[in-house]
């Protein structure tokens, strides 16, 4: 884990905040050589149950004639 002192971290604090949310690896700040704070990455959020398949399918052939006649239907149709 990367340590950080405060004064380093306020004059670089966007570049750093770019590292840890790419890198994925949390940043101790330091002030006076003890901890103080620790700057890390979001958790991915969880995918919504509404959406979440959006673009995994495909579409093979015609989707909108029936697929058997009235006469294959017999007496379900």
């Amino acid at each position: 884990m990367k340590t950080m002192p405060a004064g380093l971290f306020k004059v670089h604090c966007l570049k750093v905040m770019d590292e840890v949310a790419s890198k994925r690896e949390p940043v101790v700040i330091t002030k006076r050589g003890k901890p103080v704070a620790k700057l890390v990455p979001l958790s991915k959020e969880k995918d919504d149950i509404f959406g979440f398949l959006k673009g995994k399918g495909k579409v093979l052939g015609d989707i909108v004639s029936p697929i058997l006649t009235p006469e294959e239907w017999g007496d379900l149709y």
